[in-house]
């Protein structure tokens, strides 16, 4: 009777393990056990919103710059005219935005200018020498101011139209260099000057139509002044 109690207890204990074992299978439903981390993990999280794309900004059509015309100087032209005191000639002939001037009065005095005129008609033209002209081309005139050895001679010089205008000779007469300039005026009057080895006297008249001159017995062509 005293060895029937363990064996009572035993069995008791393998039909308990059996009934756990079928009640497990059944559910489906393993215990959970310190390994399973699952069980205890968080859930993820979600994942952060995006933000639309920036729209983009409407594309404007090209316009070519329109560019401004070019200021363009004067048009070319030969003025000559008289000083204020009608004591000395000036002419001046224009080509492509540059000028060349002679001033000249007929006896001892003369100068050769050059310079660039500006698209408002403006010039500074100077000479090797020192001297200056200040000038305006207004329409179909120039006016302005030469200066010569510190004096200020005012003018006024129409445009002129063939023959008039300025002529130069430089050459050599019987071993003497010869420089002459003369200004032709548009009611065919002469002022001139000869320079022998630069000694200045008045220049004989040329031939407006040919230029032809003749100096110390010898004939020498002058020739139309360009810048």
């Amino acid at each position: 009777m005293k060895r029937a109690g363990p064996l009572i207890t035993l069995f008791t204990g393998l039909l308990l393990g059996l009934f756990m074992l079928s009640f497990n299978a059944t559910t489906g439903e393993p215990a959970p056990t310190s390994l399973d981390r699952s069980a205890v993990s968080p859930p993820p999280s979600p994942a952060p919103a995006t933000s639309p794309p920036a729209a983009s900004p409407p594309v404007r059509p090209r316009v070519p710059a329109v560019r401004s015309p070019s200021p363009t100087p004067p048009p070319d032209a030969k003025y000559a005219g008289r000083t204020q005191d009608d004591r000395a000639s000036v002419a001046i002939t224009l080509r492509k935005g540059k000028a060349v001037a002679y001033y000249c009065d007929g006896r001892t005095q003369e100068a050769w200018l050059r310079g660039d005129v500006a698209a408002d008609g403006s010039m500074r033209l100077q000479s090797k020498t020192g001297a200056t002209l200040d000038g305006t081309v207004n329409e179909d005139r120039v006016d302005g101011t030469v200066t010569v050895q510190n004096a200020g001679h005012p003018f006024a010089a129409a445009r002129a139209a063939e023959p008039a205008g300025v002529y130069r000779a430089t050459t050599e007469v019987r071993g003497t260099k010869v420089d002459g300039g003369w200004i032709v005026l548009q009611n065919g009057r002469q002022v001139g000057i000869v320079n022998r080895d630069g000694e200045p006297a008045a220049a004989p008249p040329i031939d407006p139509g040919t230029g032809a001159v003749t100096i110390d017995g010898e004939q020498i062509t002058a020739r139309p002044v360009t810048p």
